[in-house]
């Protein structure tokens, strides 16, 4: 069995491998971070000194790591240095044209690569219930799916790389919104003397719903979420880059933003 590479242990990304491991699957893992490598040592993942080693070795490897710039970063010690066949998902949330562009730079170099970002978080990565979102060949999507099927409860094909990160960040955007929302709508109630606990009970079995209302009533004050809030705003803006000036984006920002900008600001 070929071995299968993993790059970006944060929150997610360590789960993810995690379950890769637990799977059977022989994994070769890399860190920026050494001590992030240390939650490993029980089970059977290799280490890689570096990018190029890890890449030598693995007919898979999977990026999770934060930003656009650490994709780039990653990709462009994995590309030169990967056997011809071998494939590149990316799991992080970054902007479709990257994607699209490290796509073209891969098969120059006879591997093929494939956007993957997910939905879910650590918890959902731990338990294996991760939402998939895929762009790219359905060839290269449909031999990834096993390695994709021990994190994920949900695997979308979307179409052509860069499909599943515009798909991320529409759901990434409808996420803002829908907290920005519940937090007007919590606000209302504590204005009209609703117990909060009340009315948190009474929306989470009711029409006004969401999962977003659910992680805003957890909140006890906005900048609670300030990690998730320069996430989501992150994608909101490359969301904006996408779409440019279609009404759509216009809708999203002017929802989702004033509440992401006060959680960014206590």
């Amino acid at each position: 069995m070929s071995k299968f590479g993993f790059i970006g242990l944060g929150s997610q990304g360590a789960p993810m491998a995690r379950r890769m491991i637990d799977a059977g699957y022989p994994v070769v893992l890399w860190a920026r971070r050494p001590d992030t490598l240390a939650a490993f040592s029980d089970t059977t993942a290799e280490i890689a000194p570096d990018i190029a080693t890890l890449a030598e070795q693995v007919g898979h490897v999977g990026v999770c790591v934060v930003d656009d710039a650490g994709v780039q970063q990653v990709c462009d010690a994995l590309i030169p240095a990967m056997r011809p066949g071998s494939r590149i998902a990316i799991h992080s949330t970054v902007q479709p044209g990257l994607c699209v562009a490290l796509a073209e730079r891969a098969a120059a170099h006879g591997l093929s690569l494939i956007d993957a970002p997910v939905s879910g978080g650590g918890h959902g990565a731990a338990a294996g219930t991760l939402t998939v979102m895929v762009g790219g060949d359905e060839q290269a999507v449909a031999a990834a799916r096993p390695i994709f099927q021990t994190f994920a409860g949900l695997i979308v094909h979307l179409g052509g790389v860069g499909a599943g990160q515009m798909a991320k960040l529409v759901n990434n955007a409808l996420m803002a919104a829908n907290m920005a929302m519940a937090h007007h709508a919590l606000t209302a109630g504590s204005a009209l003397g609703i117990d909060r606990a009340a009315l948190t009970e009474l929306v989470k079995v009711s029409s006004g719903r969401s999962y977003g209302f659910e992680v805003c009533a957890r909140l006890p004050k906005p900048s609670a979420f300030a990690h998730g809030a320069k996430l989501l705003a992150k994608d909101v803006r490359l969301l904006g880059e996408v779409l440019g000036g279609d009404a759509s984006f216009a809708a999203f920002h002017d929802a989702a933003m004033p509440f992401l900008e006060l959680a960014l600001k206590e």
